[in-house]
């Protein structure tokens, strides 16, 4: 019986910003410092990290939910709809004031 993994945590960022260990991984990943969250196999995300210097400010999120509360906003590669819905949602609120 392998057990090897049985206790293996993942370090999330919650919807207040905040890290915890988690016994699930993350579904979605994130760039700290452009806060945008996307999908783990987005090209535009797996560009940078070939690149480098991207993973130091990589985070990973449970769920869209905690992404979106963390202050995060979709990826527009990745996540086209929600992207649209998002900007619509900031152009309105802009149009507002």
């Amino acid at each position: 019986m392998n057990t090897a993994g049985k206790n293996k945590k993942w370090r999330l960022t919650a919807a207040d910003g905040n890290s915890y260990d988690s016994d699930r991984p993350g579904g979605l990943g994130g760039h700290r410092r452009s806060r945008i969250y996307g999908r783990l196999d987005c090209r535009a995300a797996l560009q940078a990290i070939a690149k480098g210097g991207y993973v130091k400010n990589r985070v990973f999120f449970l769920n869209q939910a905690d992404a979106q509360a963390a202050g995060y906003r979709p990826c527009a590669v990745c996540l086209p709809q929600d992207y649209a819905r998002w900007k619509a949602q900031k152009n309105l609120a802009a149009s507002c004031r």
